[in-house]
C-alpha cells in the first residue's frame, strides 16, 4: 500500500475521534462547495485526496493531494473545495500550531530569523513529513501509545515543518519578539475590537514599529492593509448575525460598526455577491 493510500484511509477511519490526539485536525468533503468566509487559525494541514481553493486579499491559493498549508496567524479567507465527490472525498488533516510547542524546539534550530513572512503558505509535501502525519494518525487506535508516543510525533511533524520551504513562517509562530508576533498582536486586536475606528500611527506603535515599516510587514504578512482586514471581519461577523441569528440589515451592520446602511449593503454585496437582504435568517 502506498504512504498516501494508507494516509487516506487513516483519516477516513479517525474521523470523529479526532480527541484522541490533542491538536489534531481531520477534514471529508465529499462535494464541491460554495465560497465561504471564516476565520483561519494558525494551523499546518495536508491534503491526501481532492483539492482545495483559498483567496486572501488579492492572492488565490490552490492546493491539492500532496500539498500542504501552513496558517501563521488568524485571516480571514474565503475557501472553497473544488474536487471532491462521494466516491473521492477531499481528505485533509493537520495540526493546530501552538507558539509554545514550536518555540520549545528553535532551541535546537540553527536557522536564523529572517526578514517579513507571509501569514499563508502552500508547498508540496516531503515523504519525511508525510510519514509522520502517518505514524501520529495510527495512534488514534491506540490511546495508551497516544499518550506517550503522540507528543512526540507531533514535535518530528514541527521540526519537519521547521526544516521545510515553510520553516521561516513556522519559526516566527514560536518568536516571542519576531516581526510575525508583532503583527499578530494587532490582528489579534483588530479582531477584537472589530468595531472600532483606528489609527495606522496607533497599529504600528502597538507593534513596536515605525508607521512605514509595520505597513509593509502586516500587508507581506496578510496580504491586507490594517483597513481591509478589519472590513472582512466587519463583514463576516454580519454575515453570522444576518444569516445565522437572522437579524435585520441594518441592526446587523450598526452592530459590526458600519454608520450607512447603504455602504454596510454595497461592501456586504460585493464581499459575499448577494445583498444581505437575501441572507436574512436563511440559517436561523
Amino acid at each position: 500500500m502506498s504512504a498516501f493510500a494508507e494516509l487516506r484511509e487513516l483519516i477516513v477511519g479517525a474521523v470523529g475521534r479526532e480527541g484522541a490526539i490533542d491538536g489534531l485536525l481531520l477534514s471529508v468533503v465529499d462535494a464541491p462547495t460554495p465560497p465561504m468566509s471564516s476565520l483561519a487559525t494558525p494551523t499546518f494541514a495536508l491534503v491526501a485526496q481532492g483539492r482545495k481553493r483559498l483567496a486572501l486579499g488579492e492572492q488565490v491559493f490552490e492546493y491539492g493531494a500532496g500539498d500542504y498549508l501552513v496558517v501563521s496567524v488568524d485571516l480571514p479567507v474565503t475557501g472553497h473545495f473544488v474536487e471532491a465527490s462521494k466516491e473521492k472525498p477531499c481528505l485533509g488533516v493537520g495540526l493546530e500550531l501552538r507558539p509554545e510547542l514550536i518555540a520549545s524546539l528553535l532551541l535546537d534550530s540553527t536557522e536564523k530569523p529572517g526578514g517579513p513572512v507571509r501569514g499563508l503558505t502552500v508547498s508540496p509535501a516531503s515523504a519525511d513529513l508525510v510519514d509522520a502525519v502517518i505514524r501520529l494518525l495510527r495512534l488514534v487506535d491506540q490511546p495508551d501509545d497516544a499518550r506517550v508516543l503522540a507528543p512526540l510525533v507531533q514535535r518530528e511533524i514541527l521540526w519537519r515543518l521547521l526544516r521545510s520551504p515553510q520553516g521561516a513562517a513556522v519559526r516566527e509562530i514560536g518568536l516571542a519578539d519576531s516581526s510575525l508576533s508583532h503583527v499578530a498582536r494587532v490582528i489579534r486586536w483588530i479582531r477584537d475590537h472589530y468595531t472600532e475606528p483606528f489609527r495606522i500611527e496607533d497599529l504600528a506603535a502597538m507593534a513596536g514599529m515605525s508607521t512605514s515599516a509595520f505597513h509593509r510587514h502586516f500587508r507581506t504578512v496578510t496580504e491586507l492593509t490594517p483597513i481591509q482586514f478589519q472590513k472582512k471581519i466587519r463583514l463576516q461577523e454580519a454575515r453570522l448575525r444576518v444569516v445565522g441569528l437572522g437579524e435585520d440589515v441594518t441592526s446587523a451592520g450598526y452592530a459590526v460598526g458600519y454608520d450607512s446602511p447603504s455602504q454596510f449593503s454595497r461592501e456586504y454585496r460585493r464581499e459575499f455577491g448577494t445583498p444581505p437582504s437575501r441572507d436574512v435568517g436563511v440559517l436561523a
